[in-house]
């Protein structure tokens, strides 16, 4: 059997992480350094959330500043990876028959290099991404995940980037950071539970999870990416939770790693 390349879902936070020097930037870099090199990366942003399921084919994708409000500093950031047109034909191959446009307008949104500008600091490793189609379940992107699971054997790096906690209306905007919503820490550590237990069908039916999980879920864009990368799991695989923290009292920076 050919050797996995993990699979891994960032909580990336705050855009001004990429310009950042903290505990959760710096365990992107150890994650980077620790795992094998990928031949590629295929990312699945929060932040290309769009009503189909497109695949970037551009192969020097443009860095998409998505965001606004935030200083000169970080609108400066550019990410030059490469793209993979032959990554972003096999994962329409992988697929089929499901109907995936090839995009070359899109690059790489601040979901992908805030978090990538860290891991792989010298944007040597080609960048795919692939979009979140608005329209469909939760239960659908469970499915898409689970399809692009041979990647692995690949050599690519499946990369997912949400939060699985992302509240904005109750963030702390500029003040004093609070401690954790309550609701927040037991929603992550239900969902924590499991994942290590590899239960995650009550994860992809989230919506029936209750209170904590509506709080702590009150859009699915930033939550979807994690089950891409939960789907790609093999039997007796490994789950681990390589960065931790509730940042602003609602935001889950909790990244997942399956495998590795």
């Amino acid at each position: 059997m050919p050797e996995l390349m993990p699979a891994i879902f960032f909580g990336h936070g705050n855009p001004m992480n990429a310009i950042s020097t903290n505990s959760y930037t710096e365990s992107w870099r150890r994650i980077g350094a620790q795992i094998a090199k990928p031949k590629a990366i295929l990312a699945i942003s929060a932040h290309w959330y769009v009503p189909e399921t497109s695949v970037t084919i551009s192969s020097m994708p443009k860095t998409i500043h998505d965001f606004g409000g935030f200083p000169p500093e970080l609108y400066r950031v550019q990410y030059p990876a490469p793209g993979d047109p032959q990554l972003a034909h096999r994962v329409q191959q992988l697929l089929a028959p499901l109907p995936v446009s090839l995009d070359d307008a899109w690059g790489l949104d601040h979901g992908t290099w805030s978090v990538l500008v860290h891991v792989y600091p010298k944007a040597d490793v080609p960048v795919v991404q692939l979009s979140i189609n608005e329209t469909e379940p939760a239960s659908f992107h469970y499915e898409l995940g689970k399809k692009l699971t041979p990647l692995r054997e690949e050599g690519i790096l499946i990369v997912g980037s949400g939060n699985l906690i992302h509240n904005l209306h109750t963030y702390a905007w500029g003040r004093h950071m609070p401690d954790p919503y309550v609701w927040a820490v037991n929603f992550e550590l239900e969902a924590r539970q499991m994942m290590l237990a590899g239960d995650f069908e009550p994860l992809v039916r989230y919506e029936k999870l209750g209170p904590e999980a509506k709080l702590s879920i009150p859009t699915p864009d930033h939550y979807l990416p994690l089950l891409y990368v939960l789907a790609t799991r093999q039997q007796g695989e490994s789950i681990t939770f390589p960065v931790e923290g509730i940042d602003g009292g609602s935001i889950s920076m909790l990244s997942v790693c399956v495998g590795g």
